[in-house]
């Protein structure tokens, strides 16, 4: 009798894996470095002050006393943004054995937190989003991004939506926000803008230090300019006209309610869990960072 082959046989056993892949990205670096800050309404306020221009003080004796130029305070505001999500598995699921996991439900759990902390990502500096404050529940709110809290005397253009960022461009936003008085430490890109600031260290006149002639870097996590140095951090979920240059600490996520997880009332055979935050951004002084951007 010739072999017997698996072409042969009926009811072979599956092979499947035990372990199930995710590529999606979970990291949210502009929420992560920024500080965080406990609200208690859904419109938060806040006031900007600054100090008038340097000027030549020099006076007579016995001089007449002259009042200085009162300035008032600007006051600046946002509104919180609800954002959520609700799992629905149905009990005969939960109950079914599947490869890779022990629990369906426990595995729709685990993936809420990232995917909406990505959603809080995308609304701070993905969307270019302006504030919503709505004037009945029939409105929801919506905070304002970065690119809405930036003073109109601290944007560059590039020039168009196809034309790429320069080094000048850089230099000159980071020379505007050292005469305000800002201590810049980021610079946040796109992958695809981080080619060009990589780009920069190619330019002419300018060399590298090798120590490893099997290692090709050609990237740049730190920006040394005339006025300090500045930190390159790369980022998925920023909108792609836009590079963003800031000092980490004024910058606020205003918390109303942070993460929680509630079981839902049951109306069927199944389970459902719904993971609600609210949330509000503050930069505290709107002229302490920076945007490059080739948005119109």
């Amino acid at each position: 009798m010739a072999a017997v082959t698996t072409f042969d046989t009926v009811g072979q056993k599956e092979d499947i894996s035990n372990i199930i892949s995710r590529i999606t990205p979970e990291k949210v670096p502009f929420q992560t470095e920024i500080g965080t800050e406990k609200i208690h309404r859904p419109k938060h306020e806040w006031q900007e002050d600054e100090l008038r221009a340097a000027q030549k003080n020099a006076k007579t004796q016995a001089h007449t006393y002259t009042d200085s130029n009162y300035t008032p305070t600007v006051m600046r505001d946002n509104w919180t943004q609800i954002l959520s999500e609700t799992i629905n598995i149905s009990g005969t699921l939960e109950a079914t054995d599947h490869y890779g996991r022990a629990s369906e439900l426990a595995k729709e759990l685990g993936k809420v937190a990232p995917q909406l902390k990505r959603d809080l990502e995308l609304s701070m500096v993905g969307n270019a989003q302006v504030k919503v404050a709505p004037a009945s529940n029939a409105t929801a709110g919506e905070f304002a991004s970065y690119q809405a809290q930036i003073d109109a005397g601290n944007i560059v253009k590039t020039g168009g939506a196809s034309t790429a960022m320069t080094e000048d461009n850089l230099l000159d936003m980071l020379t505007i926000l050292y005469n305000e008085g800002a201590d810049v430490d980021t610079i946040m890109v796109t992958p695809a803008d981080s080619l060009v600031l990589a780009g920069f260290a190619n330019a002419a006149g300018r060399t590298r230090d090798i120590q490893n002639k099997k290692e090709i870097v050609n990237t740049v996590n730190l920006y040394v300019s005339p006025v300090g140095e500045v930190a390159v951090k790369l980022n998925r979920f920023l909108r792609a006209e836009d590079t963003l240059v800031y000092d980490k600490a004024n910058w606020k996520k205003l918390v109303l309610r942070n993460w929680f997880r509630e079981t839902l009332a049951k109306v069927s055979d199944s389970t459902r869990i719904a993971v609600t935050g609210e949330f509000s951004l503050k930069h505290a002084n709107y002229k302490a960072s920076g945007l490059i951007t080739k948005a119109a």
